[in-house]
């Protein structure tokens, strides 16, 4: 179950009001910085791997992360071992708790993973289809355009970089989004009619750019 919190939001005058949190699941609490130790932990822990991937071999990082995982795991059960053999106790195996967690899936949940990924693997080849046979021309020429721009986004960046921006940006825009929501979301809606209105405007001067009435009814 998840806690509601308090934060403090800007009023747009410079002030503070404190404002009730909505409450988020483990994952969307980690990237609204609900409990700020462990987003730290996970945001600085997953900065530092993706750091790594971008000076090393993907092998090499695995390689190392195990090794020093295992280096870990070893001495602490060495350390247990020995400190059990001073006390004369018996505590037991110290992972035991991990060790008889069950990670195995389920039927249930394989198939519906199955049936998610299904259902996003065929919206997607249908978007594809439609942007690249041209149903809609305005459609099909933003579309370019974004291949367009991403091609200098590809010169300036590779791979793992993009991934590092994402990353950061997972952590970041989320929250500034949360506290600025109204101001944000009064400039979006601002942009997006402008977007709309021009959208509008291309589909009116270019026939092509909308079906007409005998394909609509096809």
């Amino acid at each position: 179950m998840v806690k509601r919190q308090n934060s403090r939001f800007s009023n747009g005058n410079g002030h503070y009001n404190q404002v009730e949190l909505p409450p988020r699941g483990p994952v969307e609490s980690l990237i609204y910085w609900r409990d700020v130790k462990k987003s730290a932990v996970v945001f600085g822990g997953g900065l530092a791997i993706l750091l790594a991937m971008s000076l090393f071999s993907l092998i090499s990082v695995f390689s190392y992360l195990s090794l020093l995982l295992l280096f870990g795991t070893i001495s602490f059960r060495i350390y247990k071992n020995v400190l059990q053999a001073v006390q004369k106790t018996s505590e037991g195996h110290p992972f035991k708790d991990y060790l008889d967690l069950d990670l195995t899936l389920s039927q249930e949940k394989v198939q519906q993973l199955t049936t998610v990924a299904v259902a996003h693997v065929n919206a997607l080849v249908t978007g594809l289809r439609r942007l690249f046979l041209v149903e809609d021309l305005v459609d099909s020429i933003k579309f370019g355009v974004l291949l367009y721009w991403l091609t200098y986004v590809g010169a300036l960046f590779n791979g793992i970089t993009c991934v590092m921006i994402g990353f950061v940006a997972l952590f970041t825009l989320p929250k500034v989004y949360e506290n600025n929501k109204q101001s944000i979301d009064t400039h979006i809606e601002m942009v997006r009619s402008k977007i709309q209105e021009i959208t509008e405007k291309v589909k009116a001067a270019v026939p092509l750019g909308k079906k007409t009435e005998t394909e609509k009814t096809k």
